[in-house]
């Protein structure tokens, strides 16, 4: 299944190939590989934390409980590493780092401190750095540590669901859905609440952010900043705000007369709340007016486009070992088995910045990850229980730069009249000076008690005026419409390089907070040019044959993507998602389904831990045509 960048850049590529026929599209793999490394038999790495030693050995500990040492996990020609057992019997490791000649990992109810006193590679000393109350439900889990600039460890906890409001996030015990900092000593202080699922966690130009699960009350995942006292969005850790040591003063009480909880009873029974498509939606930035503690995702990473299940956070410090883009941040998804890259930037004091896709094709859900010594990365992964794209349920890989120059947006930066895109290669400037090479939209996501959000208050963006650099690296472009806390996504799909290649992953979403303050140019400094031309022309999907007839995956493939259906679903097998051919199975209606696309019933598939969420976005003659294409899955091969 071809993604969506390859799809739209082998429709767009006509003028490049022109000049050269032969010229090949580049793929991902041509800029960064997927390594293997070997595991002898009989050993899972369902992987929960990677760490690298000093002397280049790779800690990494397990969801089954074990910490092993590898070294020589770069050794090629599928050799297997040696492996040495360091540690077992944890409960849920999900973290580790190294620190002071010791390993520091979060298992489900503490932080633990592995240490090997007599140099034998086996740690004799297991010492309970701090422990926190667990209720024993299964969605406890606890992620990290992740150690502050100060030495101290940052360790989050996810939220439990309820007996009753099985969708909603509750906080049992103290401290879940809230971040704690741990001092190696033992010392612990609440830092921050309203998280919900915090997987992933990361210290970047030495503050600490963390990101987020879509999910009830989480729109869409996203990276958040979050300095000591901070809320970002969910309320079941504000149950324990109230406590001495809590830096939070807000309320649940407080937030609940600002946005209904949806806690209704019919004939004595909660009913899951839904998303109403009829509704003027609260929005998470207007609680920050009059709740200061609220915390705004920096960057948000469009649910079923840049991920599912974000996870680790890590800060490219290679100095170029791994390519162009030292000094970003790349953001770890479980459910879509990939890499995101991110750019951040403060405008009036603030985070914000720019997503774009990476690295996918994992074998299994990206978890953790780390630096090599050498510039490569390290992924671990893992599946079970929770779904993913690659099919395989554990795993560990190296990702390592090729030495090629891929062509790719390197950032986007923020302007008061528009966004400054910066390339990695020099545009052709007669493509890159054609309005029409650009695109895009801008949206939101609701704040409320419903499991994720639909992107709302969608409109095209006015993008009426550019301007190229000298050296052909940087392009700006007026927009005419910006608006403060919106994602503002960006296509460039009709731009390429000097040399005919076309950019990589030709989509960038900024989440613009703040506009910056200063001077709009000139009037007289903008180019207005706009030629339709064949080599931008938006794709046209073709009309989807009446229901019984053939439908060619290629065909449909186009409303697949544009509608996150990928995200959870493939064709012949399971994902996060039931696969479109047992969906067929089922034999409903064309109608049907485009109702269970506006309004799903996870009822209806128990065997998946993760409910879908209502569509009401996806327009109606597009979800019929997808559903007649499911249904013919029946009648033809895919």
């Amino acid at each position: 299944m071809k993604p969506l960048f390859i799809f739209l850049s082998s429709l767009l590529f006509t003028a490049a190939q022109a000049q050269n026929p032969k010229q090949k599209i580049p793929t991902e793999d041509d800029y960064y590989r997927i390594l293997p490394i070997a595991t002898p038999e009989g050993i899972l790495l369902e992987v929960g934390g990677v760490a690298m030693l000093p002397d280049g050995r790779l800690a990494v500990c397990t969801r089954r409980g074990d910490v092993w040492l590898i070294e020589n996990p770069a050794m090629a020609d599928d050799r297997i590493p040696a492996f040495t057992h360091f540690a077992s019997g944890l409960h849920e490791a999900l973290g580790l780092v190294y620190h002071d000649q010791a390993l520091f990992v979060a298992q489900r109810g503490e932080l633990t401190k592995l240490k090997d006193t007599n140099g034998d590679d086996r740690a004799d000393v297991y010492e309970t750095v701090y422990a926190w109350p667990v209720s024993g439900h299964y969605h406890e889990y606890s992620f990290g540590p992740k150690m502050a600039p100060d030495g101290d460890f940052f360790v989050t906890g996810n939220v439990a669901f309820g007996d009753e409001e099985w969708w909603r996030g509750e906080s049992r015990v103290p401290w879940r859905g809230w971040t704690m900092k741990i001092s190696p000593d033992g010392r612990m202080q609440p830092w921050a609440t309203g998280m919900r699922s915090p997987c992933g966690l990361g210290i970047i130009d030495g503050e600490f952010f963390y990101a987020d699960n879509q999910g009830d009350w989480i729109g869409s995942g996203g990276l958040v900043h979050i300095p000591k006292g901070s809320f970002a969005g969910h309320p079941a850790g504000l149950r324990w705000s109230q406590q001495p040591n809590s830096p939070v003063t807000l309320t649940q009480e407080k937030l609940y007369a600002r946005v209904d909880p949806r806690q209704t009873k019919v004939d004595g029974q909660f009913i899951k709340p839904e998303n109403r498509t009829d509704e003027q939606p609260h929005f998470l930035f207007e609680l920050k007016k009059d709740f200061p503690e609220v915390r705004l995702p920096a960057v948000w990473l469009p649910h079923g486009v840049l991920g599912i299940s974000n996870s680790e956070i890590i800060t490219d410090d290679t100095g170029g070992k791994f390519g162009p883009f030292a000094g970003q941040v790349l953001v770890g998804d479980q459910g879509q088995s990939k890499i995101m890259r991110v750019v951040l930037e403060k405008v009036n004091g603030e985070y914000q910045g720019v997503a774009f896709d990476f690295k996918s094709g994992f074998q299994s859900g990206v978890l953790r990850m780390c630096w090599g010594h050498d510039g490569s990365l390290y992924a671990g992964l893992t599946n079970r229980g929770w779904g993913s794209a690659g099919t395989a349920n554990e795993g560990l890989q190296r990702l390592v730069w090729t030495g090629k120059m891929p062509m790719e947006m390197k950032t986007v930066h923020a302007q008061p009249d528009g966004f400054e895109i910066v390339f990695t290669q020099p545009v052709d400037k007669t493509l890159a000076g054609n309005l029409e090479a650009y695109s895009g939209r801008r949206f939101i996501y609701k704040y409320h008690p419903v499991y994720g959000s639909p992107t709302v208050n969608e409109e095209k963006l006015n993008i009426d005026g550019l301007k190229i650099s000298e050296d052909g690296y940087r392009v700006r472009l007026r927009v005419a419409n910006l608006r403060p806390f919106y994602v503002h996504e960006l296509h460039v799909f009709g731009v390429r390089a000097a040399s005919g290649v076309p950019v990589l992953h030709p989509s960038a979403y900024y989440t613009l907070n703040a506009i910056p303050v200063g001077q709009p140019l000139p009037a007289t400094e903008w180019s207005t040019t706009r030629t339709p031309a064949k080599a931008v022309a938006t794709p046209k999907v073709k009309v989807t044959p009446a229901a019984g007839k053939t439908i060619a995956y290629a065909d449909i493939e186009p409303l697949l993507v544009k509608n996150t259906c990928t995200a959870c679903h493939q064709t012949n097998k399971r994902q996060v998602g039931p696969s479109f051919a047992d969906i067929a199975k089922r034999r409903y209606s064309d109608e049907r389904i485009v109702q269970l696309i506006y309004m799903p019933e996870p009822k209806n598939w128990p065997e998946h831990e993760t409910p879908m969420a209502a569509m009401p976005q996806v327009p109606r003659a597009e979800a019929l045509r997808i559903a007649r294409w499911i249904n013919s899955l029946l009648t033809t091969a895919p």
